[in-house]
């Protein structure tokens, strides 16, 4: 789903997404919706604007004209006009085309983690990720949702890999150069 990948919204707020809290440039996060209940967002800082890019606004206004040009109400109801079921989409759905492609599911709070790794490699800043994410502070920004490997480590990591005098011999020429240094440890470890 574009507005769990571009957004980074929590899965309850994307269920409570309205029509009306779109102005074409962000999304108001007003409500959320769990566990069968309506709620206010889980902080004070998640009921932040969410900025929506263009990729994401061209499939919002196609969304919307294919629902019949709505200017209020759920963006993302069922067909009974609750709240989409994002478990019965993922069962009857996501999992399915996954599968036929040979990848796996991680869930919806991978959208959120994914957005938040994406913007850091691109250069963002941790407390612009942040507030992007409405977090409220960017402790658990940095901790629990960008997942790094710094790139002077991978590349000190691949110079030691293409190092001359690296690459290990034939596996019985290494075997040959070990089993006397292992046997001899045995025979002093034995007495």
């Amino acid at each position: 789903m574009p507005a769990a990948a571009f957004t980074g919204a929590r899965k309850g707020e994307l269920r409570g997404f309205l029509w009306e809290d779109y102005d074409g440039e962000q999304i108001r996060i007003s409500q959320s919706y769990w566990r069968g209940h309506m709620q206010e967002p889980k902080t004070k800082k998640s009921k932040a604007p969410v900025p929506v890019i263009a990729q994401l606004s061209e499939r919002l206004n196609l969304h919307r004209v294919l629902k019949g040009n709505p200017l209020k109400g759920l963006m993302f109801p069922s067909p009974e006009g609750k709240p989409l079921n994002l478990d019965a989409l993922t069962a009857d759905v996501i999992r399915p085309a996954l599968k036929r492609q040979g990848l796996q599911w991680h869930g919806w709070h991978a959208f959120r983690r994914g957005l938040a790794t994406n913007l850091h490699r691109l250069g963002v800043q941790d407390e612009i990720i942040q507030r992007i994410l409405r977090h409220s502070n960017v402790g658990v920004t940095q901790k629990c949702y960008i997942k790094t490997v710094d790139a002077d480590v991978v590349a000190a990591m691949r110079s030691l890999e293409n190092a001359p005098n690296m690459h290990l011999e034939s596996s019985a020429t290494a075997a040959q150069d070990v089993k006397p240094v292992t046997d001899r440890a045995v025979r002093a470890y034995a007495n």
